[in-house]
């Protein structure tokens, strides 16, 4: 009996970091406390324009390719892009369903129809889906993106 009560709390012991070890850190810490809502940043994003912010949500999509960018959606299904210096930071693509926080600078480009579909043909490239480029219009477009500086994913 006491070899299995040994090894019974031997196996507790080699458990008990992994439940202990909560979200998985990438590039700096997330520093900034009060989160700003995706739905602000995407319905005034001119307002945050610069700003270094907080972000929270669900991890809908990461690079396939490099890991450079993921995105996190909202309770609204409202997403935002985090995009990361390629190769500084690598987000794991099974991260995709899990929580997450972001912190970075809010950043607004605005691009004429012609880089707008490349940008989302590369985008369709990246993610193996579909993209019509009929659909897309005139422009010119706005794109909001943070410029992550770090994040930590997991529950």
């Amino acid at each position: 009996m006491p070899r299995i009560a040994t090894l019974v709390l031997a196996l507790a012991l080699a458990a008990a970091p992994l439940s202990a070890a909560g979200p998985a850190a990438y590039g700096a810490a997330v520093t900034v406390e009060k989160p700003t809502p995706i739905a602000a940043l995407l319905d005034a994003p001119a307002e945050h324009a610069g700003r270094v912010v907080r972000v929270e949500g669900k991890v809908s999509g990461v690079c396939a390719m490099a890991g450079c960018w993921m995105e996190l959606e909202d309770e609204a299904r409202r997403r935002i892009r985090i995009k990361v210096e390629d190769g500084v930071i690598v987000f794991p693509a099974d991260a995709v369903g899990q929580k997450a926080v972001a912190q970075g600078t809010v950043r607004l480009e605005t691009l004429s129809s012609e880089r707008y579909v490349a940008w989302r043909k590369h985008l369709a490239e990246e993610t193996g889906t579909a993209f019509d480029e009929a659909s897309v219009g005139d422009g010119p477009f706005q794109v909001v993106e943070i410029a992550g500086s770090g994040a930590a994913i997991g529950d």
